[in-house]
């Protein structure tokens, strides 16, 4: 089996899963605030829900997948599972509605990616992980660059009416399907070794070594400032941005996210990725910083860039670092404990988000995100250490 061919078709996967997913995931925080009426501390709660169960449930498959020793079966089932939920939000016509839907969709994101970051990393050498992460973020990035643009069409050609928003949601149901093909038919299991703890479930992160456990518990510390995109969204609407341009500035995001992504990985395979991280984290920081303080009609775009622009550094870059902290037979355990952490925090982060901006300001929520940010950046560098 020719590995790197197989990393190709995972990328092509991530591509039309996020050409579906994007065409929808900009528009949903207007969707609640302008056609449904909810407020953004229902927002908040929704993400917030929404990505728990995502970075949960990636903890008990990436167990799971390494107890059985194979990949591709969760992979595809969790790939079906989002792909046939979202067109339901064409349907909803409560907050709640879309609440369920989201939860439905993430439930499958969370049975798919830490076996599917497993079986990428199975298909690389250590020496090219980085780059290969990053290649597959590119991907996922471009497929988002070209649902936001479909989305962004068809508002400007339906005029952003509430039938508009719900056809978009029922045509993201195509190119899932396409997705779901590719995977059926042309990626190929990678046979691992077995876990010895993995016969028996358990949350001992202690039974990892210390580097990794460390990096885990700054990587909790900076993801309570990591709320949902819906906020950034908003707050480019907030500041004067119109409706039909939201996917738009959402593109410029995915655009350097996706042009930057194979260089952050590259990068952190020649001077480390623990350096990457830090610089990422501390970018994030100012970015939130400027959107609560200099943000405007014109500024936001520049603001959205870099905010790609950490997403590039950071993503990808995390994962390879998970990945060589740890042996390969646990692996999809390490991966999913990573986004576990990431789902224990997000709820939170965006409760705390809606519950600034409602109670005191548009600003508040992002100038508590930049002092978490640089903080957790101190920390990186204080706490984890490299390897031996």
């Amino acid at each position: 089996m020719d590995k790197k061919k197989n990393v190709l078709w995972l990328r092509l996967v991530s591509f039309f899963t996020d050409t579906s997913s994007e065409m929808i995931f900009p528009i949903i925080p207007i969707f609640l605030t302008s056609i449904l009426n909810a407020n953004m501390a229902i927002v908040g709660l929704i993400e917030g829900v929404a990505e728990s169960t995502s970075a949960i449930l990636k903890l008990f498959s990436g167990w799971f997948s390494d107890k059985i020793g194979k990949k591709k079966p969760i992979v595809f089932g969790g790939y079906a599972f989002s792909t046939f939920a979202k067109p339901f939000l064409a349907i909803a016509t409560s907050w709640w509605h879309v609440l369920a839907v989201r939860f439905a969709d993430r439930v499958g994101k969370g049975i798919r990616d830490s076996p599917r970051d497993a079986l990428i990393a199975a298909s690389s050498s250590k020496k090219e992980r980085g780059r290969l992460f990053g290649l597959h973020r590119m991907l996922d990035t471009a497929g988002a660059m070209l649902g936001t643009i479909i989305a962004s069409i068809l508002l400007l050609a339906m005029t952003g009416k509430s039938s508009t928003f719900r056809w978009i949601f029922f045509l993201s149901v195509i190119p899932g399907i396409i997705a779901l093909w590719i995977l059926s038919s042309k990626v190929k299991e990678v046979k691992a070794k077995q876990a010895d703890n993995a016969k028996k479930f358990s949350l001992r992160i202690r039974d990892f070594n210390p580097v990794y456990r460390r990096f885990l518990l700054v990587l909790a510390v900076f993801n309570f400032a990591q709320f949902s995109y819906a906020f950034f969204i908003l707050r480019a609407r907030d500041v004067g941005v119109i409706l039909a341009l939201i996917p738009i500035i959402y593109l410029v995001y995915n655009v350097v996210y996706a042009g930057f992504a194979v260089t952050a990985g590259k990068m952190s395979d020649k001077i480390g990725r623990k350096n990457v991280l830090s610089a990422g984290y501390l970018l994030f920081g100012l970015v939130a910083l400027g959107f609560a303080l200099a943000a405007n009609s014109i500024s936001v775009w520049f603001l959205f860039a870099l905010y790609g622009l950490f997403m590039a550094i950071t993503d990808g870059v995390s994962r390879a670092y998970v990945s060589d902290l740890v042996k390969a037979e646990n692996r999809g355990f390490a991966l999913g404990a990573y986004h576990s952490i990431v789902g224990i925090t997000v709820l939170p982060a965006n409760l705390i988000g809606g519950f600034l901006w409602n109670a005191y300001s548009a600003q508040a929520p992002f100038i508590y995100a930049s002092v978490l940010s640089i903080v957790s950046a101190l920390l990186l560098f204080a706490l984890v250490e490299k390897k031996k």
